[in-house]
């Protein structure tokens, strides 16, 4: 299959004709279709399904789904929301397309290309997906990118979050925190760090700015403690570590006798706000 071809989506595969004819969808008894076994959609949301379920009995299916025929059953493309719910309102048949695929490789490709355009998986899921387009399949990221209509560091971005360890990603999946804030904390480059920040960002709510700003503190610090510059009072670093800890931003903290400053970075009006609002709560309890 071409890159040009699956860039188009399922839109330009269900109108292939040049005199602009479409294809008409088919009835097709729910029982002899097949979800597909490699779908990159892991998660449904039960209330949104029961939405549509209810939406369908109602005004039946607005949007057919798209299949392929593969020796006599049809193999689901794009559409299993609408078959799951189909399926739940007691529906016996469903409007389909159905669409001529050469291979195994080529459904698939376009079952995972159809989610990522559609936008429907959450990070972690297309993150999958563009890895199986690029182990499986032998895509390269710029292959992919342009597959899909997205720019080539955005696929690489996506890839690198499944280095983060599990329970980070399914934080991702569940919504708990944000693509950016996992993209913060492989900055922490070891495990160990990368769990504690994931946990400040929870405990704390840090936006991903914050997130940000307490990974660059602490490559700083790593920085800093491979130079040969003098020696830092280890008592000095724990106080700096409880301020970035306490305020999500980039604390330096410096002392004399009899005196001494603390400089607490910020980077942007809402950032400021969001620090005065800590030093000011903190200070009326």
């Amino acid at each position: 299959m071409s890159n040009s071809r699956l860039g188009k989506g399922l839109e330009a595969l269900i109108r292939p004709q040049d005199d602009g004819e479409e294809l008409s969808p088919l009835k097709i008894k729910i029982d002899r279709i097949t979800p597909n076994p490699n779908q990159p959609r892991q998660q449904f949301d039960e209330e949104a399904l029961q939405e549509l379920v209810a939406s369908i009995k109602a005004k039946g299916i607005l949007t057919p789904v798209t299949v392929c025929d593969k020796d006599g059953k049809y193999i689901l493309i794009a559409g299993e929301r609408r078959l799951r719910a189909a399926k739940i309102a007691g529906l016996t048949n469903i409007p389909a397309y159905v669409i001529e695929v050469q291979s195994d490789s080529e459904l698939m490709e376009m079952a995972l290309i159809e989610n990522i355009q559609r936008e429907n998986l959450n990070p972690i899921e297309e993150a999958e997906a563009f890895a199986v387009l690029n182990n499986k399949f032998g895509l390269s990221q710029e292959a992919i990118a342009k597959a899909v209509g997205k720019k080539r560091v955005t696929v690489s971005n996506s890839l690198r979050l499944l280095k983060l360890p599990k329970e980070i990603r399914d934080s991702i999946k569940s919504g708990e925190i944000s693509a950016g804030h996992g993209r913060a904390i492989l900055m922490m480059k070891n495990n160990r760090l990368m769990q504690w920040l994931h946990q400040q960002i929870i405990t704390k709510n840090l936006n991903v700015r914050g997130a940000e700003t307490i990974a660059q503190a602490q490559a700083d610090k790593k920085s800093t403690k491979q130079s040969p510059k003098k020696k830092v009072d280890p008592r000095i670093k724990q106080l700096e570590d409880q301020l970035i800890s306490a305020l999500g931003t980039k604390v330096k903290l410096s002392y004399s006798k009899g005196g001494g400053k603390i400089v607490v970075s910020y980077y942007s009006d809402d950032d400021f706000e969001r620090i005065l609002s800590i030093l000011t709560s903190s200070a009326e309890k």
